[in-house]
């Protein structure tokens, strides 16, 4: 065989192979080897393709988990590292909030017993709370759920939307509702008889332009420019702490040579903090809206 395929002489004529329709050994040989080569390219092809996609998404998983591992970091700083307000005092000195966007406002005045604002407008989803208390677990729990619902989605936009502090609890007249302080949470209380409601600041990006709730109970309003006096105070909220709290800052505010309690304010209470926040490192806001004397 060897001799035959190394003899120039066998292929230098037609030979008779060819003349009794037998196909020239070395086309053969030459025909078998391309195809040969043309299924090994097809196979070659076919296993790159695959394994050029398994790198693919081998490295799109990874970019999307860098992503996320980054996005939860970010998220984990925000309560890991807190910021502080200004203090006044020892108490306040302990307290911290996250570090997430908050109502905007500037600082007219200091005094030891509170603290005279002007807050910017700012819009808030709100929802009216089950039970004539301001601070039971469940109808706060349940309160907070709703509002939740809507910021991480349950809206007509699908939009999910950043945390803010605070959250606001108010307690409203039962002739009518009267908007005043929000931050975190806010609660706002009236001296009659009257509903409870919670809501969340919104993130000012969106200004009037926010998705609509999907629950009928989430309602969105914005929160005019207005002065208030803010007194703030650590550990959990409770109503009878509130009613305290609140006596105390209606009797400071009467001695003000500047500002006084404005007709018709309802106190609200605003909560920065998550659940998981130890009570003393806690910051709550007692706010009454007030006005400038006239002189």
């Amino acid at each position: 065989m060897a001799l035959l395929l190394n003899s120039s002489c066998f292929f230098a004529k037609p030979s008779i192979f060819e003349s009794k329709g037998h196909r020239n050994p070395t086309a053969v040989f030459a025909s078998a080897a391309e195809r040969g080569g043309v299924a090994s390219r097809r196979n070659q092809s076919g296993l790159e393709t695959r394994i050029s996609l398994v790198m693919a998404l081998v490295s799109q998983t990874s970019s999307l988990s860098r992503r996320l591992l980054s996005e939860l970091a970010a998220e984990t700083a925000k309560y890991a590292f807190p910021k502080r307000f200004e203090a006044r005092n020892l108490e306040e000195a302990f307290m911290a909030v996250p570090d997430l966007e908050t109502i905007k406002f500037r600082v007219l005045k200091r005094t030891e017993q509170y603290e005279i604002r002007e807050t910017e407008p700012y819009f808030v989803a709100e929802t009216t709370m089950p039970g004539k208390s301001g601070f039971d677990f469940n109808g706060a729990s349940q309160s907070f759920n709703v509002l939740a619902a809507y910021l991480f989605g349950k809206n007509t936009g699908s939009e999910k939307m950043e945390m803010t502090t605070p959250v606001v609890t108010r307690k409203v007249q039962s002739d009518g509702e009267k908007m005043e302080m929000t931050t975190p949470v806010i609660t706002k209380q009236s001296d009659d008889q009257g509903s409870w409601q919670m809501s969340f600041v919104m993130p000012s990006k969106y200004g009037a332009n926010l998705p609509l709730p999907k629950d009928s109970s989430v309602r969105i309003k914005e929160v005019p420019r207005k002065i208030v006096a803010v007194t703030a105070f650590s550990g959990l909220v409770t109503d009878h702490d509130v009613k305290i709290r609140e006596a105390k800052l209606h009797e400071a505010i009467k001695n003000d040579t500047q500002f006084q309690l404005k007709e018709g304010a309802l106190v609200e209470i605003a909560q920065f903090n998550p659940p998981f926040t130890l009570p003393f490192t806690r910051r709550n806001e007692i706010a009454l809206e007030v006005e400038r004397k006239i002189k």
